[in-house]
């Protein structure tokens, strides 16, 4: 009786640590880029596009869903029409790439963990202003010295200049559409 007492708490505590919200699942690892990556908003091989590109994994993790720029990649994010089961957010680390026209197909990092240049004079695979990952800060800033741009991280990056919303030239892009 007196093992039963000792055993209760401690499947009590066991499953109420397992529950808790510190418990977070371990996000999938990045799928890597190949012919058969469609970008979600063009349609496209996401390989036909320069520079850097993106992926989301929804919950549970069985494929990813592929972006033919890192900006499509943060628009899915804010798009209140999309799945918010996202499990993990990856885009192309450009601190890690080639060069512009191949970002390489295994070079992720954390959408929430880059560093971003935004307002430089980079334009992603579909056109738009790009929103330029970089798995550091110092890349981020060896990027705007030559491109131009503003260093922003994942939560500082303006929804309207992603959705393209902002009234101010530098950022008045037509807005993204599943049909560009």
């Amino acid at each position: 009786m007196r093992l039963i007492s000792l055993f209760i708490p401690l499947a009590m505590s066991l499953a109420v640590s397992a529950c808790s919200p510190e418990k977070q699942a371990e996000a999938p690892a990045p799928f890597a880029l190949t012919e058969a990556a469609m970008g979600r908003y063009c349609g496209m091989n996401v390989l036909e596009h320069a520079g850097p590109k993106g992926q989301v994994i929804l919950h549970p993790a069985s494929e990813a869903i592929w972006f033919s720029s890192a900006r499509d990649t943060l628009a899915f994010t804010m798009l209140p029409e999309e799945p918010k089961n996202i499990a993990a957010i990856y885009v192309s680390d450009m601190a890690k790439a080639p060069n512009w026209e191949q970002p390489g197909a295994q070079n992720w990092v954390d959408a929430k963990q880059a560093f971003y240049v935004i307002n430089s004079n980079a334009t992603g695979g579909m056109g738009a202003k790009e929103t330029v990952p970089f798995s550091t800060r110092e890349a981020a800033e060896n990027f705007s010295k030559d491109k131009g741009g503003t260093i922003v991280t994942f939560a500082e990056i303006p929804q309207d200049y992603v959705l393209g919303t902002s009234d101010t030239p530098a950022e008045a892009e037509p807005a993204m559409s599943p049909h560009h």
